[in-house]
């Protein structure tokens, strides 16, 4: 069974991947809206940094983060100047290394569904003469709203089963930053293979889960567009 330890993993797992896909959420939206509207060089540069979680391995971006943001590193250096203290080891560390490595789960769909819109809807609000952001609000998240839904439980999903960039960043503090996958592996290094089995099949059926959601909420056009 659960014991005290595990359950302090979970509920800081939750708070974690919640904090961290809401940032996404916010931090997202206007990356991927200027991905898929400008037609400037630096598109390119841009969407490759965005899309660099996606093929570097988690221990090298906690490695650098850790770098950048330690007593010598600038970011660190800023921090304490400002009063904040240092990101390593600490909940903002994990929410900073989560919204790094989840970044591209959330842009891709969002920029994926802005370029789907097309200039018409856009053509059809100015003459109305609604406003950027009137249109932005009334036109396109309407219609970006499925794309929304996969970015959140992407961006959600994906944070959960972080393990490297954590460890490299958070560390391994019981309550403070220890997540689940961290825990899983304590188990397994205790040979504590009961507990592991716990929190590995939770984790397990939840991502079977998100997997499921996400394709039964695709429109079925898709679906038989995927089968042709």
């Amino acid at each position: 069974m659960l014991d005290e330890v595990a359950l302090q993993a979970i509920a800081l797992t939750v708070r974690l991947a919640g904090t961290s896909t809401l940032v996404l959420l916010l931090a997202g939206t206007p990356l991927a809206w200027w991905l898929a509207r400008t037609r400037s060089w630096l598109k390119g540069p841009v969407g490759a940094l965005v899309a660099l979680p996606l093929v570097l391995p988690p221990v090298v971006l906690g490695f650098y983060l850790l770098v950048l943001t330690g007593p010598q590193g600038p970011v660190g250096q800023l921090t304490q100047s400002l009063g904040w203290g240092l990101l390593p080891f600490s909940f903002a560390g994990l929410v900073v290394g989560s919204v790094l490595y989840s970044l591209p789960f959330v842009v891709q769909p969002l920029q994926n569904a802005f370029e789907s819109i097309g200039d018409r809807p856009l053509e059809a609000a100015a003459t109305l003469r609604a406003s950027p952001l009137d249109t932005f609000l009334t036109v396109v998240l309407p219609l970006a709203r499925p794309a929304y839904l996969t970015a959140a439980v992407m961006g959600f999903a994906h944070t959960v089963g972080e393990f490297g960039i954590v460890l490299m960043i958070g560390g391994n503090i019981p309550g403070k930053t220890r997540v689940m996958s961290v825990q899983i592996y304590e188990h397994v290094e205790a040979l504590e293979y009961t507990q592991a089995h716990w929190l590995a099949g939770g984790l397990l059926v939840f991502s079977f889960l998100v997997l499921l959601a996400l394709y039964l909420l695709q429109p079925a056009g898709h679906h038989r567009g995927q089968g042709a």
